[in-house]
């Protein structure tokens, strides 16, 4: 299968798949990464002054993907939605990201959409998650969803079933986050910081799939 990966936010993507982004990419089946908003709401910044930010995040975006691929040849994609204010479903902006991430799909030859689980506790990982599923209904059977989670606990087993990615390599995951620079030290001012306790990993991601009703 060929996997997309939709992350809410830089530094998700290695959190919640960074093991199938790795597997993936070793094995030719990564059609992309694509991220849903800017990043600039972990930090505050003056009005109109948060370009900064959302450049380093981006290239921090870069340098986690190279590193967990081994390789330059792909390039994240960024949706630029504001951080912590997703579109609604039903709104002209959602509507129009729905139909850029179908084509991408098309494009790319996607048989599968990883994102960020339906019960995150955070507005845009719940948006993403929305985005999926809605992408899910518009290629009318032609793709998968599987969710991974960042903050939340593992969705019911008797609603979702699991799937298992292979291990990383040891110490790659660790190595990719590192990329995530501002969300980890205070090169950025007061801001967001990732506990400690989130930067001990497994080596291996869990996806969940949604059992049919």
């Amino acid at each position: 299968m060929r996997w997309l990966v939709l992350a809410p936010h830089p530094d998700d993507e290695t959190l919640g798949a960074g093991a199938l982004i790795a597997q993936t990419a070793k094995a030719g089946r990564l059609a992309g990464l694509v991220y849903l908003t800017d990043g600039s709401g972990s930090h505050e910044t003056a009005k109109g002054q948060s370009g900064k930010l959302v450049s380093s995040r981006k290239r921090e975006a870069a340098a986690a993907l190279h590193r967990l691929t081994g390789s330059r040849r792909q390039s994240p994609l960024h949706l630029d939605w504001k951080d912590a204010a997703p579109a609604q479903p039903g709104c002209r902006a959602f509507e129009r990201t729905v139909r850029r991430l179908t084509a991408f799909c098309r494009r790319w030859h996607v048989d599968a959409l990883a994102v960020t689980a339906a019960h995150e506790p955070h507005c845009d990982h719940e948006a993403a998650a929305q985005l999926a599923y809605t992408v899910e209904k518009r290629a009318r059977g032609r793709l998968v969803v599987a969710e991974y989670v960042v903050w939340s606990q593992a969705p019911d087993s008797r609603t979702h079933r699991m799937l298992y990615t292979a291990p990383m390599l040891r110490g790659q995951r660790r190595h990719a986050l590192a990329a995530h620079r501002s969300q980890l030290t205070a090169s950025h001012g007061p801001g967001f910081r990732l506990p400690a306790y989130r930067r001990a990993m497994p080596a291996s991601d869990i996806l969940y799939l949604r059992r049919a009703s």
